[in-house]
């Protein structure tokens, strides 16, 4: 059986990272078997030194897009096999927009903003012991916004970062528009990349029932939060 690699749940979706997310819903809707296993402790096997990967029988593979192509080819997988050229097209270029443009929107989100680093720093660190979660989480959210701040969103103004991230909701809002599916009525492994990412804003639950500005402006497309409950009623009923 196929073993994916993940952080874990967090915030009521079924892992931090959409890029595990991606691949997670991507089985559901291949109806591939496989179990998960959870733990920042696999960063240091991973072959690239992310998360997810995937062990399948030996054989390794890292990196979300590199798993649903090794999976789509080695599994016979058809779930874009009525698409036409140009939705493969639109959908590859749309995924590098979602995976390069609206991701660090969501970092940011979680790492930089003060009203939400409490609540990140509790989940990815609460149970480090003392004294690691004292001075851990400081050091590697300083990486972080290095990281962010060397890609290039970390230097626009908090106002700027959300305008930037609403202009992905409004095209990704406008393309679904009253589909249930991105491309008609049958879901396809596009569906699975945007609702990894939507629901990285529009389903987490912090304490207290927190909701910072970003999760906010996702939640005024109202047709994008029918897509993440599509989705999770047909895929993740266990949640």
């Amino acid at each position: 059986m196929i073993t994916l690699y993940g952080f874990g749940k967090c915030f009521n979706v079924m892992d931090a990272s959409p890029f595990v997310v991606k691949v997670d819903l991507f089985m559901r809707m291949a109806n591939i078997p496989f179990q998960v296993k959870s733990g920042a402790k696999y960063l240091k096997t991973s072959p690239k030194g992310k998360l997810p990967f995937i062990d399948d029988g030996g054989k390794v593979v890292a990196d979300s897009e590199a798993i649903v192509s090794y999976l789509t080819k080695h599994y016979q997988v058809t779930l874009d096999t009525e698409l036409t050229s140009e939705q493969k097209a639109q959908a590859y270029l749309i995924t590098k927009s979602l995976d390069e443009g609206l991701y660090w929107c969501l970092v940011y989100s979680r790492w930089v903003l003060d009203d939400s680093w409490p609540f990140a720093k509790k989940a990815f660190f609460g149970k480090l012991p003392a004294p690691l979660r004292w001075f851990i989480p400081s050091i590697i959210r300083r990486k972080v916004k290095n990281n962010l701040h060397g890609q290039g969103v970390g230097r626009h103004s908090p106002d700027e970062i959300l305008a930037m991230a609403d202009k992905s909701l409004t095209s990704l809002s406008t393309l679904l528009a009253d589909k249930d599916f991105f491309f008609g009525e049958q879901h396809t492994s596009f569906d699975a990349v945007v609702y990894s990412h939507l629901c990285e804003f529009i389903s987490v639950r912090f304490d207290c029932g927190f909701e910072n500005v970003f999760t906010k402006q996702a939640k005024n497309y109202q047709n994008l939060v029918q897509f993440c409950q599509r989705i999770e009623d047909k895929f993740y009923q266990e949640k």
